[in-house]
């Protein structure tokens, strides 16, 4: 497989399972969204982050949920506008979607120290018998970042409590070093 064949069967997978969420799981993540995060040394930082797809343009999306959660009072409508608009064709176009992934973290958080340490986390996806392993570079994006913006404001229609004490994590995919993880794990079981 070639890292651009990965690269949009893993876009296309997560886009898949994140319309499934948002229709069935009422927007809760669901397994596949939270990856284990492990060193550049194999050791586990975390047994699940939750990450999130941004669009490559993402500022018609941000400035929707943004309006939604500043327009309401009631968590509860904020909620239910976004969850329709996520329901609707947001997930159906993968190609839309930029291959960084985002988290969104407490500030002075240690695992984000940790992720930082070394710059390269490896994150290993799993659902529905799919799995992904992939090496990743990680950075910090600044407050006037498109894709930190995208991630602010889609955090807070589920969590209307999130203030400003926030960082957030950018995981740039490495798809040859990821091909390579795939080609080895398939000759390591076949």
């Amino acid at each position: 497989m070639l890292a651009n064949e990965l690269r949009d069967h893993f876009l296309t997978w997560q886009c898949r399972i994140r319309q499934i969420a948002m229709r069935e799981g009422e927007g809760r993540p669901s397994q596949g969204m939270r990856p284990r995060v492990v060193d550049a040394s194999g050791q586990q930082l975390s047994s699940g982050i939750i990450v999130l797809l941004v669009r490559e343009e993402p500022f018609e999306s941000t400035e929707f949920l943004k309006f939604q959660v500043q327009k309401y009072n009631d968590p509860q409508d904020v909620y239910k506008k976004a969850l329709i608009f996520l329901q609707s064709t947001h997930y159906h176009r993968a190609a839309e979607f930029s291959d960084q992934m985002t988290g969104l973290f407490s500030k002075g958080s240690t695992l984000v120290e940790r992720m930082m340490g070394d710059a390269k986390v490896t994150l290993h996806f799993s659902q529905f018998s799919q799995t992904y392993s992939i090496p990743c570079r990680t950075h910090l994006l600044d407050t006037d970042d498109a894709a930190y913006q995208a991630t602010l404001w889609h955090n807070r229609v589920f969590n209307p409590n999130i203030g400003a004490d926030i960082e957030v994590v950018g995981f740039q995919p490495d798809w040859n070093a990821a091909v390579e993880l795939l080609n080895n794990s398939v000759k390591a079981t076949g």
